[in-house]
């Protein structure tokens, strides 16, 4: 029997919990998202955090970049939102095209740094501390939550990049799953996917994972957005 995770209405639920905690706020919570370059699936991204925050009564400010922008004036535009006291949270929409994103991203005070990818918030999150998470990792430990409710599945095979998956693993470990990475360059890529419980993509790779890669009765968590002639493709 196949169960599909309704992501659509349990983020309208958190969104609406959301709504009425803002409500009651003194001042509006303020995010600031920089944009660079012209990736389609980044700009998808961008658009629906704008409007999910105009939907909780977020106030909402993009900065759109061209590729070429260079890391100096990137790192100037973030200092002067790091000063800004309307705006609570920063995030550098990823990737970026040719900039270092670990010293753009290092350059977000990390009281602001909304998804959690400063150096100082992992560190903190590796220690068991209290740190800003990423908030797709979260997004997708609350998927994990819904769908392995008896805790069964010990075992996860994360395909993504380091940056992604390091915060990731460290939140299933407290959920005492093992995971692993997997990349689709390796021979061990169709061992490492098949074996797993739960399997979470985000290469943005439209149909990369098919049926041979997945263990069956396992939990598929597909992150992955590409846009093709108009139409959105998952990497599953």
């Amino acid at each position: 029997m196949t169960l599909i995770l309704d992501g659509k209405t349990l983020a309208k639920t958190i969104r609406a919990d959301i709504k009425k905690h803002i409500l009651i706020l003194d001042s509006k919570p303020g995010l600031a998202i920089i944009l660079v370059g012209d990736d389609p699936a980044s700009h998808i991204y961008v658009s629906l955090k704008q409007k999910a925050c105009e939907e909780v009564g977020i106030y909402f400010e993009k900065f759109l970049f061209n590729a070429a922008t260079s890391e100096a004036e990137l790192i100037e535009t973030i200092d002067k939102l790091n000063q800004r006291n309307d705006i609570h949270g920063i995030l550098v929409q990823l990737p970026i095209p040719n900039q270092n994103a670990n010293r753009v991203i290092s350059a977000i005070d990390p009281k602001k740094d909304v998804d959690g990818f400063h150096p100082k918030n992992l560190k903190a999150l590796r220690c068991g501390e209290s740190a800003l998470a990423p908030a797709v990792a979260l997004g997708i430990m609350k998927l994990i939550e819904v769908a392995d409710q008896n805790h069964i599945s010990k075992t996860a095979t994360i395909v993504s990049s380091d940056l992604f998956a390091e915060p990731l693993a460290i939140l299933l470990r407290k959920r005492n799953i093992t995971s692993i990475i997997a990349r689709p360059e390796n021979l061990d890529f169709k061992q490492k996917t098949s074996s797993a419980d739960i399997m979470i993509v985000a290469l943005g790779k439209p149909k990369i994972i098919t049926s041979e890669f997945v263990k069956p009765n396992s939990i598929i968590i597909d992150v992955g957005t590409t846009k093709i002639n108009g139409k959105l493709f998952g990497d599953v």
